[in-house]
């Protein structure tokens, strides 16, 4: 069966993307078709104004639509390989034509945006079953630059439970010795304190020094 809940999941489209990816708009709906490589089948993607995804595959020559692939427990080699050149496609459209809606914070939002108009970095969910955290990194060394997590303030050694969207940077030795307050700042969560702080994205640290971070981390991750 499709898994297009799993790939479009905390996504929400980009409808300027999706016209320059190829989809066309009519009646508040934008739609993409193309031929399923290594197929007989076509696929045709519509997306509605509301975000709602619809996936029809059909067969090239007759029209005539190819349900098994919506359906649950089906087997075998050839539905499998329909499946997975769907699936294929949708990855792409997900990737190229929507943005990822996990967090909620406004200096989140901004911290993203900044990332993507200065570096071209994009948030990289890597864990399954974290899918609330992310990473953002240098396109020439592929090392990290940012993270992104979802914690309870607790585990910041705060006395709250309350959930916290904090960013964990990268830093000199030194620098992180003399920041670490445990107030504003915090040792690397789930990162290495030496080289790692952590800071809450909840206003305390205003945008423009936390800009200028993002910087230095960047930086940091540069080829030695």
């Amino acid at each position: 069966m499709l898994n297009i809940s799993g790939i479009f999941k905390n996504k929400t489209p980009n409808f300027k993307r999706l016209a320059k990816f190829g989809f066309t708009e009519l009646n508040a709906c934008f739609t993409y078709s193309k031929k399923l490589d290594g197929t007989e089948f076509d696929i045709t993607v519509k997306v509605s104004k509301d975000g709602e995804i619809h996936v029809r595959v059909t067969d090239s020559e007759t029209g005539e639509e190819y349900v098994l692939v919506h359906l649950l427990d089906v087997s075998g080699g050839f539905v499998t390989g329909v499946i997975l050149a769907c699936e294929d496609v949708l990855q792409e459209i997900a990737d190229s034509c929507f943005d990822t809606d996990v967090f909620k914070s406004s200096q989140t939002r901004r911290v993203l945006e900044y990332a993507k108009e200065k570096y071209k970095m994009f948030p990289e969910f890597l864990w399954e079953k974290f899918d609330d955290n992310a990473v953002l990194r240098r396109q020439d060394t592929k090392k990290w630059i940012v993270v992104l997590l979802t914690v309870s303030r607790r585990k910041l050694g705060l006395d709250s439970d309350e959930i916290a969207e904090v960013i964990d940077l990268r830093g000199e030795p030194q620098e992180i010795a003399r920041l670490i307050d445990n107030s504003l700042y915090f040792g690397g969560y789930h990162m290495n304190k030496k080289h790692w702080y952590t800071i809450c994205l909840d206003e305390t640290v205003p945008d423009e020094e936390l800009f200028e971070r993002i910087d230095k981390s960047f930086e940091l991750a540069k080829k030695k």
